[in-house]
């Protein structure tokens, strides 16, 4: 599937700019980004229920949208949908609802297929009961099914699972995507957050205002972030400032290097709160300068919390009286007021310009 410079707007409103997008076959790709960027417009678009108002769309090499016409009908894209809203069909039952677009079959061939997917996805027994009569959780495993049935060459999903509690939604989640790979479906799928977008995919598009601002592995642009934004929105974070100085930064947490940029600009470092080091206070004193974690700076304790695998601390910091994250494996949970000293592993640092 390839998206060649897609533009669309709505009441004037631009929702997406110029975007190309590609995706190979039988890979599992994300839109990430945060509501209101395009994902859910471009999906519709692949999916052929809007039209472009410019640009071309693409399925296995063929032209099916451009900006004057549709030129194949969702129905000849050889794509599965999974929308927020299921959208199962009250009248017909569970069996129904799954077989229902494999009407060109021969009952035999369309009683197989739909037993072989129920069974799949645990709903075998349920085929004669109607979707009113079942859970949120059970639903969606009737729409993946009803969305394999046909053997779609690509898969569009938009937020499938996030009505679903943390356990039920990594169980269907994990289900879906082992029969997709079972039957080498391509997918992309939407989603806000970015820890699930790292979980399941083969490649991460990154989305702002529109656009494509990022594309990658997941540990690429995790870890090779973009911009300050897009740090900020990969994961919960920490910022310092400093100005530039001679191609260095002068931070309370010793000297960053900051070559190429101009005397005088003002950097944000962002520090994502698992690389931040906490060592206790002695008499006053912390831990001494190291090369892996420069220079350590005091704070004291403003809130601590357990969250299952780690502990959050919160921390004052003396030389601004700013508040910085620290998260600890396992459980660790200092009193409030606790002088502690924290420092920064130099090389999981961002730093960017600030805006």
């Amino acid at each position: 599937m390839e998206l060649e410079a897609v533009s669309k707007s709505f009441k004037q409103q631009k929702v997406l700019d110029n975007l190309n997008l590609t995706i190979d076959k039988g890979e599992r790709m994300c839109l990430l980004g945060p509501s209101g960027c395009g994902k859910t417009t471009a999906l519709r678009l692949i999916a052929g229920l809007e039209v472009p108002d410019k640009g071309k769309i693409f399925i296995n090499n063929y032209l099916v949208s451009n900006d004057k016409y549709i030129l194949k009908e969702t129905p000849e894209r050889s794509i599965g949908l999974v929308f927020q809203d299921l959208s199962l069909f009250p009248h017909l039952n569970i069996f129904q609802n799954v077989g229902y677009a494999l009407n060109e079959l021969d009952n035999e061939k369309i009683k197989e297929r739909t037993n072989y997917l129920l069974d799949c996805v645990g709903m075998l027994t349920f085929g004669e009961k109607y979707p009113h009569m079942i859970s949120g959780g059970e639903q969606q495993r009737v729409a993946i099914a009803r969305a394999l049935a046909p053997r779609p060459k690509l898969m569009l999903m938009d937020e499938p699972f996030t009505s679903l509690d943390n356990i039920l939604r990594d169980e269907i989640r994990d289900l879906t995507l082992s029969l997709l790979s079972e039957e080498g479906t391509s997918v992309i799928m939407v989603t806000h957050d970015p820890e699930e977008a790292m979980k399941v995919s083969d490649s991460i598009a990154l989305m702002r205002d529109g656009s494509i601002i990022q594309k990658g592995a997941p540990y690429n642009v995790y870890n090779k972030p973009i911009d300050s934004k897009a740090a900020k929105f990969l994961s919960n974070y920490n910022i310092i400032e400093g100005i530039v100085n001679n191609a260095q930064t002068e931070t309370p947490f010793g000297l960053f290097m900051t070559p190429g940029l101009l005397n005088g600009l003002t950097v944000e470092i962002i520090i994502r709160p698992q690389h931040l080091k906490i060592d206790f206070d002695r008499n006053g004193k912390g831990p001494n300068p190291t090369s892996e974690h420069g220079v350590a700076a005091r704070g004291s304790v403003v809130r601590s919390r357990f969250l299952g695998k780690e502990s959050l601390v919160e921390l004052k910091m003396e030389f601004d009286q700013s508040i910085l994250k620290a998260s600890v494996p396992g459980v660790f949970l200092p009193p409030s007021g606790k002088n502690l000293w924290i420092s920064v592993k130099r090389d999981r640092c961002f730093v960017f310009v600030k805006d």
